[in-house]
């Protein structure tokens, strides 16, 4: 099988680095019993970094090995120590590379030496006990796991950076004045086809210095996918103008210049973007004797229409000075035109999955869907395996305001709730009420707010959604009444009282007024 020496589009699949976990571990050392929660932190896993290098010209080592992964994180330790970074992986890419998604839609253009773009962020690092521990859970035994990073695949396109870019039919001399004009070697033959892949070559005319590219096997049809021609369009689109090189000694039957002229400004106009760009004309083959003759019968017609002609040699170096002086004008012209270039670092972070909001809660067949920048990343650094790990999820979700929502929207307990991506979502059965405020008595890695049933929950949630209704002077308290007040003339006991008062069972009891 034939091995590629120039490639100019591949297919990468990326994946920055996962972070590492935090750990759970408590300072054991003699006479200190209670040393305290000592677990430390992960370290964040490696990005992947997409880097415009000078030196790279073509994406061939992409080609051959299309999967790239950056380091992971290290996971904490004990005694506070803090998993390492992992490593960024840097690609380099040459200038000028387009990255797009599998969809088309363009993520970057990278243009300019050290233009960077973060295609893949690394994951997060776990945090460890000790970082998770606050006065009100002063020991936790669980910790938060790393958060994978991101992964993408993304196609690499190279659209070669030139300033002039030539065009015309095989064989019509492009590759012989690219080896005029410059140190370029293409390989040369009398046959169609030749050129393969693009060619690129430095040209020096006075004080201006400028590149050269030519268009490989452009043919009529090719913006229909005839010829290579369609394969190599996409190299002219940076370029400053457009120089025609025309054969004026071909022997092929009904072709003359103004025709082939007249067909590469027509595939140029099909595939689009290239109007505004100046033209020059080259007449090649002029050391020809009939070569000679088409052109100086050519060039008076060319000119009229609006052409700038020069007849030259590739071969004998004929009418070449004034062509690249000519070529020097026009990149001069456009370089004072243009804005300068300057590196730039590109962060691609994926829009919020909520589009701006803290979260979204929606209903389908599966249940309710919750999501969410916060929620999703939570439940990814959850371990459920530890049920103290998991109550700390329901405490932030509930902080949130998951839970109120999803009651306001009419949610039961027992339900379905999903959250995260509908392909990979984490399942929970809807079971309102439970939250942390305090710390917990119990074996380490347990929560027993899974195990019992606390209704002074409920009062609290209920005084509190009360107290924005509030009139004006009414405290708390008088807000607790009120609701006691409402639960009595429904039927439900009251769940606050004042001492001595005949809603006091105990002094009910005691009182030998109040007895039978």
């Amino acid at each position: 099988m034939a091995v590629p020496t120039f490639v100019d589009e591949v297919t990468l699949h990326i994946s920055a680095g996962r972070g590492g976990h935090g750990v759970a571990s408590v300072h054991r050392e003699k006479f200190k019993p209670l040393g305290g929660p000592d677990g430390g932190n992960g370290g964040p896993g490696g990005s992947v970094v997409l880097r415009v290098d000078p030196d790279v010209t073509t994406l061939i080592d992409y080609h051959h090995s299309k999967k790239r992964s950056a380091e992971n994180g290290g996971h904490g330790a004990g005694a506070h120590r803090n998993g390492g970074h992992g490593a960024d992986l840097v690609l380099p890419v040459p200038d000028g590379t387009v990255v797009k998604t599998r969809g088309g839609e363009v993520l970057a253009d990278l243009v300019g030496p050290g233009t960077e773009m973060v295609i893949a962020q690394g994951g997060r690092g776990g945090l460890g006990n000790a970082a998770l521990a606050s006065s009100k859970r002063k020991a936790p035994g669980f910790a938060l796991l790393g958060e994978p990073g991101d992964e993408i695949e993304v196609v690499l396109e190279l659209k070669v950076v030139a300033d002039i870019g030539l065009v015309g039919y095989p064989s019509a001399g492009k590759s012989s004045l690219i080896a005029a004009i410059s140190r370029a070697r293409p390989k040369i033959a009398d046959y169609p086809f030749t050129t393969l892949v693009p060619n690129l070559g430095v040209v020096k005319a006075g004080d201006t210095t400028f590149t050269v590219a030519d268009v490989p096997g452009l043919i009529e049809g090719a913006s229909e996918g005839r010829g290579l021609g369609h394969d190599f369009l996409r190299h002219i689109e940076r370029c400053a103008a457009l120089l025609h090189v025309v054969d004026t000694a071909t022997i092929e039957p009904g072709r003359n210049p103004a025709d082939d002229l007249d067909a590469m400004e027509h595939e140029l106009a099909q595939y689009g973007g290239l109007e505004g760009r100046e033209r020059l004309v080259a007449l090649n083959k002029i050391d020809v004797p009939d070569g000679r003759d088409i052109a100086e019968m050519t060039a008076d017609d060319l000119r009229e229409r609006g052409y700038r002609v020069f007849p030259i040699s590739a071969a004998s170096g004929e009418g070449i000075r004034e062509l690249t002086f000519a070529m020097a004008e026009l990149v001069a012209r456009a370089r004072a035109e243009q804005e300068v270039v300057e590196a730039t670092r590109i962060v691609l972070r994926p829009p919020s999955a909520d589009g701006g909001d803290d979260f979204t809660v929606t209903q389908d067949g599966d249940g309710w869907r919750v999501r969410g920048t916060k929620p999703e990343r939570w439940v990814r650094q959850t371990d459920f395996s530890n049920d103290e790990a998991v109550g700390f999820l329901a405490d932030r979700l509930n902080r949130l305001g998951v839970e109120t929502r999803l009651v306001k929207l009419g949610a039961v307990e027992g339900d379905t709730v999903l959250i995260g991506d509908p392909d990979n979502a984490v399942v929970f059965d809807f079971k309102p009420g439970i939250e942390a405020g305090a710390e917990m008595l119990g074996r380490r890695g347990e929560d027993q707010r899974f195990d019992e049933k606390r209704p002074a929950h409920g009062r609290r949630r209920e005084i509190q959604e009360a107290l924005g209704e509030r009139a004006e002077g009414e405290t708390r308290a008088d807000v607790a009444r009120r609701i006691d007040k409402s639960a009595r003339s429904s039927g439900v006991g009251p769940m606050s009282y004042e001492i001595g008062s005949a809603d006091d069972p105990d002094w009910a009891e005691d009182d030998p007024g109040t007895a039978g």
